[in-house]
């Protein structure tokens, strides 16, 4: 929808005066400044005949001038544009996307009120028409100055305004510094938006009637826009008309990191458990006939290890039995996993295992299933580093160390007497945030396990009495100590060199002679070469002629 508008040939002093009369009469008449203004103006009182017979005819078809010229102006922001001919009328394409006011014949003023594209058509007193295309985008002045005040180190982001989203563009130090960019454009864009959807005290409305005012009568003439008029009257009634605002556009990130940086991650999970158990057991049988009557005492306290002692007299029937054990066990655990990984994505490592576990799953109709589900043991890491400023290094990291236990847990079904034994994990799991500098090693967990166990198993009375007391009891004592430490070394890592060294480059293998008579599992490596120069071939030398032999 377009606005015309047209302009007086009087001077521009008596133009104030008269247009103000005309906005305020129309008004007071019930029309808005808008629809006054599509009105052709009247000549004023003592304007030459020839003025306004230009004036009447602006309506008349003329040819139309192409002018390829194009203004851009940011959201908020108003310019005054000159011309290089008095003009007789204006037309705006959009007033919603640009504010246009003809001040004078000679002088137009322009103010971009939300993101878009218009046009502006210019009719001259020759009624030819000029053509200007308005692009009005976000102003990216405040947030420019945001950039240099909080990223000083930062020079090569640009910012591209694309309608109502901003796209960021250029190259940053690292992966953080971009997060932030991107959060702190994203903040600036709704405060964009939330300004210019606040109605009549929006910079947009302000500005106009800025404008207006500048004319002289604080109202819009009948020569301005249709928006102007809108803005004045919003301006006398706040109620009237309230903008409904822009949402809040994208912010596309283009920015890309100056140098990618790799890490390489270091852990080391070092245990040691040690298990100490002490077992003693007695079984004592005594049997005695006196009359009638046969006694039997029987004592069978035993620890059931099968490490026993037998002492029976055949001809009485008694018997002694000791059963003894002490058993020391000591595990040590020793992982060192390595990971590199990009700053700022995300690595892992498993040494070890798969193991698929049945799963019993019942379903609506009464039957039950079993699904296999997977189960992960070995040495894990999994961690995620940031490579932040002053060559600092945020990790978050996860390493773990699981192993089958030899035990398993038993599982009998009900109504079954077969009994299943499932796989049981012993697992040592460390999972944190830390943040290191290149080279430092830190502690991310520990743990320190003292356990001890004793049972006393007795026959009343009997197993107090000293020293004979410890055929009448059987004694359990188990000590379990266990220490556990998860250390982790972040490198800023660099490229190896070109033919770097492999664990498999010294292996020979042996030849059959060596495997099957010498019983070598590895063969012996070729000598290296001899770098020494070759020595000159040696140059004949001729024996000097004696004194006196000559011819």
């Amino acid at each position: 929808m377009s606005h015309v508008f047209a302009a007086p040939s009087f001077p521009a002093a008596p133009l104030r005066s008269v247009a103000a009369a005309a906005a305020i009469t129309a008004l007071l008449c019930g029309a808005t400044p808008a629809s006054a203004a599509r009105q052709p103006a009247k000549p004023a009182k003592g304007s030459s005949t020839a003025a306004a017979t230009t004036a009447t005819a602006a309506t008349a078809a003329g040819p139309t001038v192409e002018l390829a010229k194009e203004v851009t102006l940011a959201a908020g922001k108003s310019t005054l544009m000159r011309l290089p001919s008095p003009a007789a009328r204006i037309a705006v394409g959009d007033a919603k996307v640009a504010d246009v006011i003809l001040l004078n014949p000679s002088e137009v003023y322009m103010l971009g009120k939300a993101p878009g594209s218009t046009n502006l058509i210019i009719w001259n007193r020759a009624n030819q028409a000029s053509v200007i295309d308005i692009t009005v985008g976000l102003d990216t002045a405040g947030l420019r100055a945001q950039f240099s005040e909080l990223f000083p180190n930062e020079r090569d982001i640009r910012i591209t305004v694309s309608g109502n989203s901003l796209i960021l563009s250029g190259t940053v130090a690292d992966a953080v510094r971009a997060s932030q960019v991107v959060q702190v454009a994203s903040a600036y864009l709704q405060r964009s938006a939330r300004n210019s959807s606040s109605g009549n005290t929006g910079a947009a409305q302000d500005a106009a009637s800025q404008a207006a005012q500048a004319i002289g009568g604080g109202a819009p003439s009948a020569a301005s826009g249709a928006a102007a008029g809108a803005a004045w009257q919003q301006a006398m009634d706040p109620s009237a008309g309230q903008s409904s605002g822009n949402s809040a556009g994208r912010v596309v990130n283009m920015l890309s990191v100056a140098a990618p940086q790799q890490v390489m991650l270091e852990v080391k999970i070092a245990e040691v458990s040690k298990t100490l158990v002490d077992q003693l057991g007695a079984a004592v049988g005594l049997n005695g006939t006196r009359g009638s009557w046969t006694y039997t005492f029987l004592s069978s306290l035993l620890s059931g290890n099968g490490n026993k002692i037998d002492a029976f007299n055949n001809s009485s029937g008694k018997f002694v039995t000791l059963d003894a054990q002490k058993n020391d066990g000591l595990v040590k655990v020793l992982a060192e996993p390595t990971v590199m990984a990009i700053s700022g994505q995300e690595a892992s490592f498993l040494a070890g295992g798969k193991l698929f576990i049945p799963v019993a799953q019942s379903s609506g109709s009464g039957t039950s299933t079993v699904t296999l589900e997977e189960k992960e043991y070995g040495i894990a890491v999994r961690f995620t580093p940031t490579v932040l400023e002053n060559g600092r290094i945020n990790l978050k990291v996860s390493p773990e160390v699981s192993e089958l236990n030899k035990d398993g847990v038993s599982v009998s079904a009900s109504g079954s007497s077969t009994t299943q034994v499932l796989p049981a994990f012993t697992t040592r799991r460390a999972s944190t945030t830390v943040q290191l500098y290149d080279g430092q090693s830190f502690a991310i967990g520990g743990l320190i396990k003292n356990n001890v166990t004793s049972s006393i198993k007795a026959f009343p009375g009997l197993g107090e009495i000293p020293i004979l007391g410890a055929l009448f009891r059987s004694s359990d004592f188990q000590n379990d100590r266990t220490e556990l430490v998860f250390i982790v070394t972040p490198h800023l890592a660099q490229p190896l060199p070109v033919n770097h060294k492999l664990p498999t480059d010294d292996y020979v293998e042996p030849s059959r002679v060596d495997f099957f008579l010498k019983g070598k599992m590895e063969g012996k490596p070729p000598a290296p070469p001899d770098t020494a120069p070759a020595a000159s071939p040696a140059t004949p030398v001729t024996p000097a002629t004696p004194a006196g032999d000559g011819l």
